[in-house]
């Protein structure tokens, strides 16, 4: 991601929290802003990445590979419906 800095954040927190990030970042040897820059960036890339995955334990993984592979049988209304639509794509054409 390029460091150009031309967009500017402007924030209100709490003199307490204030003090805790500046311990931090003076902790880690780097500026204020750097070390809030960052770690936005790093919360921002964790969520976008937690709202694009799909984590499932082992038996719901089963689970759902097995309903894929082995589907259950279509419900009568619904294959009635099938052959309905298929008769009135036929007709139509």
């Amino acid at each position: 991601m390029s460091r150009s800095r031309t967009a500017r954040l402007e924030a209100r927190i709490a003199p307490e929290a204030l003090q805790i990030v500046k311990r931090a970042a003076d902790l880690q040897g780097r500026s204020l802003s750097d070390f809030v820059v960052d770690s936005a960036l790093s919360a921002a890339q964790r969520t976008l990445e937690d709202t694009h995955l799909l984590r499932l334990a082992l038996e719901d993984q089963q689970a759902l590979a097995n309903a894929i592979l082995n589907p259950p049988p279509l419900a009568p209304a619904l294959e009635r419906a099938i052959d309905r639509q298929r008769s009135i794509i036929i007709s139509s054409t």
